[in-house]
């Protein structure tokens, strides 16, 4: 694992040093200017108005119903609204292949975390909408429309969604940037919401041009997009960074590669690529055997970034290649999928890597952007940089340098497989600390034994499976893969303390099935093998879990010492612990109910409940035990990660609920 650092140029540390210091009095004085609250994504406020002694006063003070249901137009007559429905109908009746599925648009994705800047939040919605909302009073103040519904389906799902914008300033003017379905960059004014005219083409950038096969008319085999934006971008200094979603349910081998763009904040102009599949001649095009390059895809940052402005560094997590569970079709280590890069902001050039799985087909993509935290290992200060994975692991770097903070071990893993033309790694990294955060593999021991009735029908269906440690091969009988394609950890990422360097972790105990077939001639397929994977919901005996609790949980890990603090399950688990089955038995909380979170301020970790059985709340935990303090009813079921910010003097959370259409609340002391 090549290991090279580039110097920093000095204007660059100049400007990105004063950038780090404001970033911090972001969150310090009560706003939320980045996903992550800050570009280090640690989700932490200093906050404290809120704490666990009041938390069960909190209540809803103001709602914000989502845009989408009424979409904002620009007429002769200026802006006026219409009901998304019909106009969906009509654009149906135009095209009837529009959508993926022939299904319009489903407005319930609203994913978003609002940033917050002058007493403003800013927001993207499931149709890619952007709109500015009173941070006091839920207030729409503006709406811009870029109409990407008219493209068609964006890439993976029926299910529209977007996590959030990213904020620029200057002091002088104020913008608001967001990537699109139909995969264009925006910028507009942050005070009004009109583009920002000297911006790329009156306001917007294309993603596509310098991508290779990336365009608005290759759709997948189900007729949605291939390459859209569902995640905010990163500005850092004066550079913005995307990546973007990729479609991973390929019939054919070839898709467009990850390669991740900067461009100017002010002129949209490109600065730099990062390709994340490198061509020929280039570092790590090795990887890719057989000129596999040439056409594989994927190996994108479909998630959030970090940065770090005093070092003029950026750290960008990758996913799974096409396809994501098999790679006969792209045989080698496949550099830089499944990897952290550390670049350089202002050029993009690559300082350090490492390759968390190799020749991946677990869809162990890295599912959120890495944590940066300060650290003491052994009475020696670091600045760290911390990867949580679907995986279960956490693999831990000197952010400057890419060396680890404690040994990651090339270990032996198994490479017995039944597909044909594929050819595993024989050897995966294992961090040595911490210790994995959730369960991995699967043994009989792993099946739910509350009774003896249940452990043996646990056991025959376990019969029906290809099973062991954690990265055993897919297989054509099926194999169970614990953690699941959804993790572990996924896109809500973790929360760090930096008063502690104590890492907060939310995960589930998922697991997956996937099963291959050849898709036929009638698909228009290439590829030897594609599959269909299935989570682990209602697979095991009487509509039970196939394995034991906890189904969620949030652990607390000292990252000085590498040592987990706590864990506990997030929520009873209702549904499973009422099941009659299991009622008689006075079971304890099982977890299986987290739906967002983390956030983390001076007072209290807070994380989401959306459970089956039971009433949607929002709880905040001990930062120190993880005992319960306090929860607050939520009006709808949790979507989105919550946030903090402080506005005329009285502390809020906000986050997005369920409905229709989905909402945005703002929760305060009354």
């Amino acid at each position: 694992m090549p290991q090279i650092k580039f110097p920093v140029p000095t204007t660059l540390f100049i400007a990105s040093l004063f950038v780090s210091l404001t970033t911090f009095a972001q969150t310090q004085f009560g706003e939320w200017r980045s996903y992550g609250g800050e570009l280090s994504s640690s989700k932490y406020s200093a906050l404290d108005q809120i704490n666990g002694d009041n938390f069960n006063d909190l209540e809803v003070a103001w709602r914000w119903k989502s845009v989408d249901s009424w979409i904002s137009i620009t007429t002769g007559n200026g802006e006026q609204w219409a009901n998304s429905e019909r106009i969906f109908e009509q654009l149906q009746e135009e095209n009837p292949k529009r959508w993926r599925g022939g299904i319009a648009p489903r407005l319930s994705g609203l994913k978003v975390t609002p940033l917050m800047v002058n007493e403003i939040l800013y927001v993207t919605t499931a149709l890619y909408q952007c709109a500015a909302i009173d941070a006091k009073t839920g207030k729409t103040l503006w709406v811009f429309n870029p109409k990407s519904y008219e493209v068609g389906t964006p890439t993976m799902s029926i299910y529209w969604n977007h996590r959030g914008p990213a904020y620029w300033t200057d002091d002088d003017e104020e913008r608001i940037y967001w990537g699109t379905g139909d995969a264009w960059l925006y910028a507009v004014d942050a005070k009004t919401g009109k583009p920002c005219a000297d911006f790329g083409d009156n306001g917007r950038v294309d993603l596509t041009t310098q991508i290779p096969r990336a365009n608005r008319e290759d759709r997948d085999y189900l007729n949605a997009m291939s390459y859209s934006c569902a995640s905010p971008p990163l500005v850092v200094g004066d550079v913005i960074v995307t990546g973007a979603s990729i479609a991973d349910r390929r019939v054919v081998k070839e898709a467009p590669p990850g390669w991740v763009q900067a461009f100017d904040v002010r002129t949209g102009k490109p600065k730099w690529i990062f390709k994340t599949i490198p061509e020929k001649g280039e570092f790590g095009n090795e990887t890719w055997e057989n000129d596999s390059w040439k056409y594989s895809g994927n190996s994108n940052v479909w998630t959030q970034m970090s940065a770090d402005p005093e070092l003029g560094l950026v750290y960008l997590p990758t996913g799974t290649p096409t396809n994501d569970f098999y790679g006969g079709h792209r045989l080698g280590d496949n550099l830089f999928a499944e990897s952290i890069i550390c670049v350089k902001a202002e050029t993009g050039e690559r300082v350090w890597h490492f390759q968390t799985v190799h020749h991946g087909v677990w869809d162990y993509d890295n599912p959120a952007a890495p944590n940066l935290l300060d650290i003491t290992v052994d009475g020696k200060k670091i600045k760290a940089v911390a990867q949580i994975s679907k995986q279960g692991f956490i693999y831990t770097f000197d952010r400057a340098t890419g060396k680890p903070i404690w040994p990651i071990e090339e270990r032996e893993v198994d490479t017995v497989t039944d597909m044909p033309g594929e050819r595993l790694s024989p050897t995966q990294p294992f961090p040595t600390k911490p210790a994995a955060f959730e369960y991995q593999g699967v043994t009989e021991d792993d099946v739910i034994d509350f009774t003896p009735e249940i452990r043996d029908a646990a056991l025959e269906i376990l019969k029906d499976y290809k099973i062991g440690p954690l990265f055993t091969p897919p297989s054509m009988k099926g194999t169970l893969m614990r953690p699941g394609l959804g993790g572990g950890a996924n896109w809500p990422g973790a929360s760090v303390d930096p008063d502690t360097g104590i890492l907060y972790v939310p995960s589930r105990s998922g697991y997956s099935v996937v099963h291959f077939y050849t898709p036929g001639d009638d698909l228009g397929g290439n590829l030897n093998f594609t599959h269909g994977a299935r989570g682990g919901r209602g697979q095991g005996p009487f509509r039970l879990p196939l394995f034991k609790p906890p189904y969620s949980r949030m652990t607390a890990i000292d990252m000085n010492t590498g040592e987990h603090l706590w864990w506990v399950p997030t929520g009873a688990g209702n549904h499973i612990r009422n099941h009659e089955k299991l009622k008689d038995l006075d079971l304890p909380p099982v977890g299986g109910d987290a739906r967002g979170g983390p956030l983390l301020t001076k007072t209290v970790l807070v994380y989401a409940e959306g459970p089956r059985e039971g009433t949607p709340a929002l709880v905040a935990l001990d930062k120190a035990t993880g005992t319960e303090l306090g929860r607050v009813t939520l009006p709808g079921n949790p979507i989105g990660v919550p946030m903090t910010y402080m506005a005329e003097g009285k502390q809020y959370i906000a986050l997005s609920i369920s409905g229709s259409p989905p909402e945005i609340v703002g929760i305060a002391l009354p």
